[in-house]
């Protein structure tokens, strides 16, 4: 659309969208107002009754799994019993007045939201879903929410317990600590978590005008001149919108800030212990208030750096001047990269509306993508004869998942490291698009690079062993009904190569595989979706088993049908050649 020129013109542009944006905002505050209510009380009151229900549950069961474990030497186990009530204590706390303000978040601003989202582009029917958009979905969205949340506290919280008190290889050692060094550190802590939380608690204060009036500045500005993600008229009612509910990200950034200086003050007494030094941890303390000052200024585009003093509190740290001067070079190339990359994706990108844009979250397109794909490869095995209807009336019925909800996954994911390592991508091929996912377009998360981060490397290993067509096609069979734990499982099968070396990298490889897959089960929207997969598969499977049976009774019917046509067809041409005549009549 065309940009408004000139002062009169944006003064006019930004005038005329007052009143759409007010009868938008009034909507949607009413209902809010309507929802949100129901939507708090279904998520406090269903995951406090989950927390509640299941504490003396958690209480229990984690003191015994701690107490058995091997993989925790005498004296850290000592230390995490001690210490085991204050955090048990405080969990139905923190869940409780975090379901609160969660329900209150959420229950007021997806009503709010999808009444701005009504007016989109992509929506026939704007008037009509201004006033039904967010209401019903909100609250099946609390719905899901204490459904994730339960699956959490139920099968996830279970899942870690057991992973802990399995049984130990011969040759790993159990982690454990230095009596010896638990005084420093448990100095260092104490005095690390008030200074730290008061220091950064102040840098973020200070430093929250300057993000509340840099970002009302940028916002304006775009909603006067049409410019940036405002760009069409469609999204213009967002910019208000963002321009009255900025001051609560400026809240939730420094809330933010806070809660991550306990943890900040808390980490000096592992410093201490990784260095063997108190004064490593004290410089610690003070550094880390100058790089969270540092990463404070380069969010909000300031100077570069910080006045604060920043120690050495690393033995192997490059000397502080060549330190800096990497620091700077690589702080001011990173803002000017982000800088012009933000503007360019401004300019170039054509704009989106909000919840559009959230639904294009790359964590979520990957999300997607493993379960859309674990519903082709399921429907595959199925055709196959590999899963059957027993293994999903086990997950369905009992709950028993942990072969389906593995095997699954992982094969899914081993399709799409075969086919990335024959593109010769740099990353992982996740769709049937060609759509790369490489360490530069993937997620900016901590979390989600765990996962990636190995798969590129079991990439790179499955690439160097050159897997013939007939070896891919002989291991699906063996991955999905081998426990794949020996080289000897796969004698006796048309696995093309006899290597015991090259099968036990393979099974090393589905170990691995099988592991992130577990890992991945314990999130909780993981169990939730894949039972809806399962689900799917199941109605599928019966409606052709039954299609089958119906096509057999037809072809049962029709075989009778011809038989007894042709037995009356016999019996007429016996009768016919039994005839006799009578003065020419028949008898």
């Amino acid at each position: 659309m065309e940009v408004p020129a000139g002062f009169l013109a944006k003064l006019w542009s930004f005038l005329s969208f007052l009143p759409f944006f007010l009868l938008l905002f009034i909507l949607g505050l009413l209902k809010a107002a309507l929802v949100g209510p129901a939507v708090l009380g279904i998520i406090l009151i269903g995951n406090s009754a989950v927390i509640m229900g299941l504490w003396t549950a958690h209480f229990v069961w984690t003191y015994y799994c701690v107490a058995k474990t091997k993989k925790l030497g005498p004296v850290l186990k000592s230390v995490v019993l001690v210490s085991l009530p204050v955090p048990l204590v405080l969990w139905p706390i923190s869940g409780i007045v975090g379901s609160l303000l969660g329900g209150v978040a959420y229950g007021f601003f997806a009503p709010l939201l999808a009444t701005f989202e009504a007016v989109g582009g992509n929506v026939t029917d704007k008037f009509y879903h201004c006033f039904v958009d967010g209401c019903w979905s909100t609250i099946k969205g609390g719905c899901t929410v204490v459904q994730d949340f339960t699956d959490f506290c139920f099968h996830s919280y279970f899942s870690y317990m057991d992973e802990l008190i399995e049984t130990v290889l011969p040759d790993e050692r159990p982690m454990d600590i230095k009596l010896s060094k638990f005084p420093g550190c448990l100095l260092a802590s104490l005095i690390g978590l008030p200074v730290d939380v008061l220091l950064i608690t102040a840098v973020a204060l200070w430093k929250s005008p300057y993000m509340l009036f840099k970002g009302w500045k940028r916002l304006l500005e775009d909603l006067i001149g049409r410019e940036g993600p405002f760009l069409e008229m469609v999204c213009v009612p967002f910019a208000g919108l963002a321009i009255i509910l900025w001051p609560l990200a400026v809240v939730g950034g420094v809330i933010g800030a806070i809660v991550s200086s306990f943890f900040l003050g808390l980490y000096s007494g592992v410093i201490v212990y990784q260095e063997g030094s108190l004064l490593m941890g004290l410089a610690y303390i003070v550094s880390v208030v100058s790089l969270f000052d540092e990463y404070a200024n380069d969010l909000l585009y300031l100077r570069e750096g910080s006045c604060l003093p920043r120690p050495e509190y690393r033995r192997n740290m490059s000397p502080s001047t060549e330190r800096k001067k990497l620091g700077e070079n690589h702080n001011t190339d990173s803002k000017n990269g982000r800088e012009n990359s933000y503007r360019s994706k401004l300019i170039t990108e054509k704009s989106r509306t909000l919840k559009w844009e959230i639904q294009q979250y790359k964590p979520m397109q990957v999300w997607d993508w493993l379960f859309k794909s674990c519903e082709v490869n399921g429907r595959i095995l199925l055709h196959d004869g590999l899963i059957t209807l027993e293994d999903i009336e086990e997950c369905m019925l009992q709950g028993n998942c942990k072969k389906l909800g593995i095997q699954l996954p992982a094969w899914s994911i081993l399709q799409c490291l075969l086919a990335s390592g024959k593109s010769n991508s740099s990353g992982l091929v996740i769709s049937d698009h060609d759509v790369e996912l490489t360490r530069m377009n993937g997620p900016r998360d901590k979390v989600f690079e765990w996962f990636v981060g190995p798969l590129l490397v079991i990439k790179e290993q499955l690439k160097r062993l050159h897997l013939d067509e007939s070896e891919e096609n002989c291991l699906r069979e063996l991955f999905i009904r081998c426990r794949n734990e020996k080289p000897e499982e796969w004698d006796g099968t048309e696995f093309a190569s006899s290597d015991r070396v090259r099968r036990a990298q393979l099974q090393s490889i589905i170990r691995r595989l099988q592991g992130i897959v577990a890992s991945m089960s314990r999130i909780p929207t993981f169990r939730r979706r894949f039972r809806n997969l399962v689900k799917l598969l199941y109605i599928e499977k019966l409606q052709s088993s039954a299609s089958a049976n119906h096509m057999r009774e037809i072809l049962k019917d029709s075989r009778s049908c011809i038989q007894s046509e042709d037995e009356k067809g016999s019996d007429y041409t016996l009768n016919k050649e039994h005839r006799t005549y009578d003065n020419g009549n028949v008898v």
